[in-house]
């Protein structure tokens, strides 16, 4: 063989030849794609799928004439692969430019060159890989290049038959797997999906048909659960003529009796089902898990630990009490120092909620204490943010954060589990920032930080600092400051290598859509969502990310992605859960966009979710946006009056606040509502609000509205 056929050719990856076998036949060479059809000789194409099938993609001639001539003599047998040969290589490659290298012939073997691509190839590597992985997206990814059965027009050759059944059983066994690592991460509704395929393959499966019934049994689906049974005995009937078994009849007859089957499902399933329950908000759902996951062993403590949690989240006291008993009990026995830490902690949580702050106080130091001689780095991390929570619950957010800055020092900048406990605090920083008696400090609160920050060199503290410094200058329209101290934290967190830090890029990122400079704006907004997708912060960043990039849409004239932005945050948030006041913005800005689309039912949702915001919190600038958010209800209604009044109030209410962006942003709508000679005195005020702040865009725009009446 020649250097030049036993090299790649020159084209290289541009020219790499593919072969699709499964799900039917088809080669591609380059930009030229020839599928069954292409075929003028039913034997040259079967050469090439022997040889794709081939191990190495290499076969005698002896070998291809016994399988494709079985019946012919020796020589007869040698001229028609010649010709089939000679077939392939002018379907391929009709100029004969690159043939020889595409199908070779030498010294008795035929071959296809090393850098071809076969797709079983690449199916049995993937599984193979995903195997040892046990990474449910390495599974889907290699699932997804089985199209269907191997060469699916060729039903009765019998050199095709024994592999397409071992592909089938692979293809088989790799969504069994994929489906059990759903199960475990409580994806029930993908793993049925899955499982619906390996039946759609295997109508007969009845491991397949058992484990689906059990997934949409578990997801709440009872009823299709009780249709894929009906489903089963009729394949069983049909193909074996027999009936299900024993196993699979109890678990039809416990769905339909609507009996729990918790029992003989993994605990550690159901704790995880209820750990996405809580995540998402779901209180009763995760109660209803972590209740299906008790029994006996030494996850009880930590199960009634979680179940405390989420009676809290009801502020169900007396629940969450008899839980945090059951857990520090089962601890104590079990001498379970770290668990009894944890419990510590919830023990905080539950006396913070009956109004005992110092004893809560105490409570949580002993889970810190607890964390620290035998937790790990999250118990550490877990007793920070309980303190946090503990000081903001009795007023004394500020002084707590200085006494946790000193205490962590510099670990928070290497420990990823403490750099988390500054996300809580960021959350926290919230309530002084859109606070009516707490706002005006924030900024010399802020510097007063950044200094004890600079002072203990504790860089995540300092990017903790510059991010609220800069939320608060945002706020009060101190623009040009506010984007320093942003971009130096954001550029603080970069430096340290976290998957925090996404709050500053989208402070930044806000700031632009107000100054009106959009496309900046949506490249930061890209760079939060990129942090968020990995941040523990995710369900403070979601709603905050696409309340700006609603915004940004809006000062577009854009109302249909303003709204497309708004459900996009209902899906991040059945995915992250999410953070009723972080998410406040972006409810008066979905229902500006639906107003603007007509959409009188979506803008009143939101109105309702901003209302029940503004009730959790005395605030004029929580209260403004409710009011804002109900006025583009009226406005979606037909009812401009009222949406006049409601903005106008909004925008007093955003005076109040100190958020003079806000303000004139609802003063120009209110006035393009208004009449002569009030419409003028708005606009004129919002033109020269946006003037004085460098909004320019919105400055154009109440200037086209004053200039056009």
């Amino acid at each position: 063989m020649s250097t030049s056929e036993q090299a790649p050719s020159r084209e290289g990856a541009s020219e790499r030849p593919q072969v699709q076998l499964l799900g039917g036949f088809r080669v591609a060479v380059g930009e030229r794609s020839f599928d069954e059809s292409s075929w003028r000789l039913r034997k040259a194409k079967a050469l090439l799928k022997l040889l794709a099938l081939a191990p190495r993609h290499r076969l005698h001639r002896e070998q291809a004439m016994d399988v494709l001539w079985p019946d012919l003599e020796p020589h007869a047998a040698a001229n028609q692969l010649r010709k089939a040969l000679h077939a392939v290589r002018s379907v391929l490659d009709p100029d004969h430019a690159v043939a020889a290298r595409l199908v070779r012939f030498e010294e008795g073997f035929l071959s296809l060159p090393d850098h071809v691509v076969v797709d079983v190839e690449r199916f049995e590597g993937s599984v193979a890989a995903a195997r040892r992985a046990r990474d449910a997206e390495a599974y889907r990814s290699a699932l997804a290049v089985y199209r269907g059965d191997l060469l699916p027009d060729d039903p009765y050759e019998e050199w095709a038959i024994g592999r397409r059944e071992e592909l089938r059983r692979t293809f088989v066994a790799a969504s069994l797997e994929l489906a059990e690592l759903l199960e475990a991460r409580a994806e029930l509704d993908e793993a049925a999906l899955v499982l619906g395929r390996v039946i759609a393959v295997e109508p007969a499966n009845e491991q397949a048909h058992r484990a689906r019934m059990h997934a949409l049994a578990l997801a709440g689906r009872r009823h299709d659960a009780l249709e894929q049974y009906e489903r089963l005995r009729e394949a069983l009937a049909g193909e074996l003529g027999v009936e299900p078994d024993l196993a699979t009849v109890d678990l039809h007859e416990r769905i339909r009796a609507g009996k729990t089957i918790g029992a003989e499902f993994r605990t550690g399933l159901w704790e995880q089902l209820g750990d996405l329950r809580h995540l998402a908000g779901d209180a009763a759902g995760a109660a209803s898990a972590y209740a299906a996951a008790l029994g006996d062993g030494p996850a009880v403590a930590r199960l009634h630990r979680k179940l405390a949690y989420v009676r809290l989240m009801v502020h169900d006291a007396a629940g969450a009490e008899a839980h945090l008993d059951a857990g520090e009990a089962l601890a104590s026995a079990q001498e379970d120092r770290a668990e009894l830490g944890r419990l510590a902690g919830a023990r905080a949580n539950w006396l913070w909620e009956t109004g005992r702050i110092d004893h809560a106080q105490a409570a949580a130091e002993e889970s810190l204490r607890l964390a620290e001689s035998n937790g790990d780095a999250a118990d550490v991390a877990a007793a920070y943010e309980t303190l946090a929570i503990v000081f903001h619950s009795g007023g004394r957010w500020r002084d707590g954060l200085h006494v946790e800055i000193e205490r962590m020092g510099t670990s928070a900048d290497t420990d990823p589990q403490l750099a988390r406990v500054f996300d809580i605090h960021h959350c926290i920083g919230q309530y002084h920032l859109y606070g009516d008696e707490l706002f005006g400090g924030v900024e010399e609160y802020a510097r007063r930080t950044l200094e004890l920050a600079t002072r203990a060199r504790a860089r995540r503290a300092e990017a903790f600092a510059w991010c609220l410094l800069g939320e608060s200058l945002l706020l009060r329209g101190r623009w040009d400051e506010a984007a320093a101290c942003l971009e130096r934290s954001g550029e603080i967190h970069a430096e340290l290598g976290t998957s925090s830090g996404a709050l500053p890029w989208q402070r930044l990122g806000e700031l632009a859509a107000c100054r009106g400079i959009l496309d900046v704006a949506q490249a930061y907004v890209r760079r939060g969502m990129a942090l968020a997708t990995v941040s523990r912060m995710a369900r403070h960043m979601w709603g905050r990310l696409y309340a700006t990039e609603a915004l940004t849409a809006l000062e577009d004239g854009n109302p249909a992605r303003a709204a497309q932005a708004a459900r996009s945050a209902a899906g991040a948030t059945a995915r992250y859960g999410n953070c009723p006041t972080c998410d406040a913005q972006l409810h008066p800005l979905a229902a500006e966009a639906y107003a603007e689309l007509g959409d009188e039912a979506s803008a009143g949702r939101h109105a309702i979710a901003a209302e029940e915001t503004a009730g959790m919190w005395a605030s004029s600038a929580w209260s403004g946006m409710a009011v804002a958010a109900r006025a583009f209800h009226h406005l979606a209604a037909g009812d401009t009056g009222a949406a006049q009044r409601g903005l106008l109030e909004a925008a007093e209410l955003f005076e109040r606040a100190g958020q003079p962006y806000w303000a004139a942003r609802y003063r120009l709508r209110a006035g393009t509502l208004a009449v002569a000679p009030e419409r003028d005195a708005l606009l004129e005020d919002a033109a020269a609000a946006f003037r004085s702040l460098g909004a320019e865009r919105a400055e154009r725009r109440a200037s086209e509205a004053l200039a056009a009446v």
